[in-house]
């Protein structure tokens, strides 16, 4: 069992940063993926960015990508999700996800992830 926290939402200004971050907690996590979904109203759960615990790759939406950074903190159980240059679009709730079976793998299939945080709302607006 692993738990999810995420936080860092807010309101932002088109063309302005911010910085996402999950923290896990419940179990080692050597053979997870973790990743970052978004949901904004009305759509579907889409993947935005993954990465694998042990050795760090890393894989982007192609609508995020040189934009959005996934990263790890080992020492604090962490990943964060650096946001650059936001854009309307990227107006979402932002799910923290874990794969416990990707072995290396960087799946951008929701139903992969079997444990979810609780969302964190990003909100990009003048």
């Amino acid at each position: 069992q692993v738990q999810l926290v995420e936080s860092g939402g807010g309101l932002v200004q088109p063309g302005g940063p911010l910085r996402l971050s999950c923290a896990a907690s419940g179990r080692t996590l050597m053979s997870y993926t973790l990743a970052w979904f978004r949901q904004a109203p009305g759509k579907e759960r889409e993947f935005v960015a993954a990465i694998t615990w042990s050795g760090g790759r890393t894989r982007y939406a192609d609508s995020v990508e040189g934009r959005f950074t996934i990263a790890r903190d080992s020492a604090k159980n962490t990943i964060l999700l650096q946001m650059l240059s936001l854009e309307p679009e990227d107006t979402a709730v932002y799910y923290c996800g874990a794969d416990r079976t990707a072995y290396g793998s960087l799946s951008v299939e929701k139903w992969k992830y079997g444990y979810w945080g609780q969302g964190t709302q990003v909100t990009v607006s003048s």
